[in-house]
């Protein structure tokens, strides 16, 4: 069963930002995408049997915090 984690990251800047968030949920087990909006500072991930620690610690080591 899909579902979806919807996280604000306001330390997200630029594109490089959003690349290295979305790159780093990506390698999370169960996320099948991984979307983040610059303008409003949302990442959205999808998945199966998400895990919000993972998520969160995988926001963390690109260099943002999860809010």
């Amino acid at each position: 069963m899909s579902e979806t984690q919807v996280f604000r990251v306001p330390g997200m800047s630029c594109a490089h930002c959003v690349e290295a968030v979305e790159a780093g949920l990506a390698g999370v087990a169960g996320v099948t995408s991984a979307s983040a909006d610059l303008a409003t500072k949302v990442v959205t991930v999808t998945g199966s049997s998400l895990e919000e620690a993972a998520l969160r610690a995988a926001i963390g080591e690109a260099g943002y915090e999860a809010e």
